[in-house]
């Protein structure tokens, strides 16, 4: 009999079918690629090789795929159109015949083979496990201990697999070294060079800071508040917009804490970072003015259609609602998702006289 057999080879295939899921015909097809190229490779073959395993009982047969000639001048890939009819008497010149072999020492290799096919599939099959668990994971706060640190990126072990901190995804104010434990937030899951997962993560997005609160905050945990806005220069300054459909619970105060401790622990994770929290309001000239606090606004002028506010604020309060390099002004616009233009008291004054005096000229012009 020229097949090898291999009765446990199934019983192992099936069990493992059971056990994680893994299809035993794909398993079994993927062993037989691979024994084609392990033929190739032990035998030096010049051969165009199949490799057939039988699905119940693990027999496995070695075809060389020949083409049928009146004279064979290749042995390796041509068979004489007499020694073909031997095996089927229908066969004629330009036909292929597939004629069974059992090279020496097959049987030791089909084995080692098979071995590692199942010990790859199971590896991919651990990968596809792992890669699901934190793709359902996504968005969430993960923690891991740093196993490598510098500009460019960051890489935290969390266990089964490894978190990546690109430069762009890193806190500006931050060092980060070897050993430290560090939280982050999972911005995504992708499949590395070598087909295992890698998960994306970040402590400089903005649902960094909203997962940070909705942790230390129970009412937000629990939906009594919800967050509806985040806007962040990471490192140096938030804004949170929250609201409370229960006119009982006072959203920012909730957030906030007794003497601040509550917003306190978020800070602290931070590292200092500061977190401006404001009542979102469904009146955009009540939530732009909230969002540029701590300054004092006097009239918010709002153009619905363009999502344009113009913002006039007294003359000592300009330089604060804009903050330094605009920071102020950028996260507000960013939160409530409107243009933002801000004037002095002073400057506005004088926009309505250049404004009159415009109107007034083109009436004269109009009159003559």
């Amino acid at each position: 009999m020229k097949a090898i057999d291999n009765k446990e080879l199934i019983l192992a295939l099936e069990e493992l079918e059971k056990e994680k899921g893994i299809k035993k015909e794909y398993v079994l097809e993927s062993i037989e690629t691979a024994l084609v190229t392990a033929y190739k490779r032990n035998f030096d073959a010049l051969e165009n090789v199949k490799v057939d395993i039988d699905h119940n009982t693990g027999a496995t047969h070695v075809y060389a795929i020949k083409e049928v000639m009146e004279k064979a001048n290749d042995d390796a890939l041509e068979i004489s159109l007499e020694e073909a009819q031997k095996i089927n008497k229908e066969l004629k010149e330009g036909d292929s015949v597939e004629v069974e072999i059992i090279p020496k020492d097959f049987g030791r290799i089909a084995a080692q083979t098979a071995k590692q096919v199942i010990v790859q599939k199971l590896r991919e099959v651990e990968r596809d496990v792992v890669f699901n668990e934190y793709i359902e994971r996504k968005g969430e706060i993960v923690s891991g201990i740093i196993q490598k640190a510098d500009k460019n990126i960051v890489i935290m072990d969390l266990g089964k697999l490894e978190g990546v901190m690109l430069s762009k995804e890193q806190m500006p104010t931050e060092r980060y070294n070897v050993n430290d434990k560090i939280k982050a937030y999972i911005m995504d899951v992708e499949r590395g060079t070598k087909g295992a997962p890698q998960v994306m993560v970040s402590r400089s997005h903005p649902d960094f800071v909203r997962k940070l609160l909705e942790f230390e905050i129970p009412e937000i945990y629990e939906g009594l508040i919800e967050i509806k806005s985040v806007s962040r220069d990471a490192g140096y300054r938030s804004k949170v917009a929250v609201y409370s459909p229960d006119p009982n619970i006072d959203p920012v105060g909730s957030c906030v804490g007794a003497k601040g401790v509550r917003i306190q622990n978020v800070i602290n994770e931070l590292h200092g970072e500061k977190i401006d929290v404001i009542e979102w309001d469904a009146d955009p000239s009540i939530y732009i003015s909230s969002a540029l606090l701590p300054a004092q606004i006097l009239a918010v002028d709002i153009k619905e259609n363009e999502k344009f506010a113009e913002v006039i604020v007294p003359d000592d309060q300009l330089s604060l609602a804009i903050g330094k390099s605009g920071q102020n002004a950028r996260l507000a616009a960013r939160l409530t998702n409107w243009k933002i233009d801000i004037k002095s008291e002073t400057q506005y004054r004088e926009f309505l006289k250049e404004q009159q005096s415009s109107e007034t000229e083109e009436e004269d012009i109009v009159e003559e």
